[in-house]
């Protein structure tokens, strides 16, 4: 049997690499945006910073696929890249309805039909690096992608009873539409490279397959994790010869 897979804000970046991924390996997939893109799969228009209209959604792929989907990748999310002084409360709380309240939202719609249906399931978030270690002018973003690592260890405690497994990655800057002014010069993009001891930027396909493998049975034992998906960036510090 085929494994279902919902993926939401299914527009652009690393959702589309990753449905191409699960396509390839025969996977039935739902995806969930306020955009849909053309495809074969199964679509649904949503916003899911709405608790109703994630609710509609996850109900709307259920009648589609007839059982609940063995995993769901959360791929909606924005940044914002200020200082305090720059950020209003109004873009504070806007990068955390976008971030945190609709991965709430779908998780818990997703959540009560696996334990409805008596099924496991494998929940896969995205956080940052930003969360983990302090970067200048990342106030807001880190403390939303902060928020969402916070949630994925209270669940795990919470679901891994019923099965179902919940982790989340924290990818380090990886070319996307949504970064794509960051590196849009070469002098740019090879300055943002040298920051990582593996010697470049991620990109989609990175942080596609990393979700990939945690949708997969081989990371059947593992859940309430933050993968640190950043070339080295949060762990190693360069030799300074003195």
């Amino acid at each position: 049997m085929s494994q279902h897979v919902v993926i939401t804000g299914a527009r652009s970046g690393v959702a589309l690499r990753l449905a191409e991924r699960l396509r390839a390996r025969g996977c039935r997939l739902a995806l969930i945006s306020r955009e849909p893109p053309a495809a074969e799969d199964d679509v649904v228009q949503a916003d899911v910073t709405d608790p109703a209209q994630a609710a509609g959604a996850f109900a709307d792929v259920l009648a589609m696929q007839g059982r609940p989907a063995d995993g769901f990748v959360h791929c909606v999310g924005s940044t914002l890249i200020a200082s305090i002084e720059r950020t209003s409360a109004e873009q504070f709380r806007e990068v955390f309805r976008i971030n945190v309240d609709s991965a709430f939202h779908c998780i818990k719609a997703y959540v009560a039909q696996l334990k409805a249906a008596g099924q496991p399931g494998s929940i896969v978030l995205y956080s940052s690096v930003v969360a983990g270690i302090g970067v200048q002018n990342h106030v807001a973003i880190a403390a939303a992608k902060g928020a969402i690592e916070a949630m994925v260890r209270s669940l795990a405690a919470d679901l891994s009873g019923a099965g179902i497994r919940i982790n989340a990655i924290a990818p380090g800057l990886m070319r996307s539409p949504m970064t794509a002014r960051m590196v849009a010069s070469e002098a740019a993009a090879k300055q943002i490279s040298a920051q990582y001891p593996l010697g470049r930027h991620g990109d989609a396909a990175d942080g596609a397959a990393a979700a990939d493998f945690l949708l997969s049975a081989d990371s059947g034992w593992i859940t309430g994790q933050i993968l640190h998906l950043d070339g080295g960036f949060s762990a190693v510090r360069p030799y300074v010869r003195v």
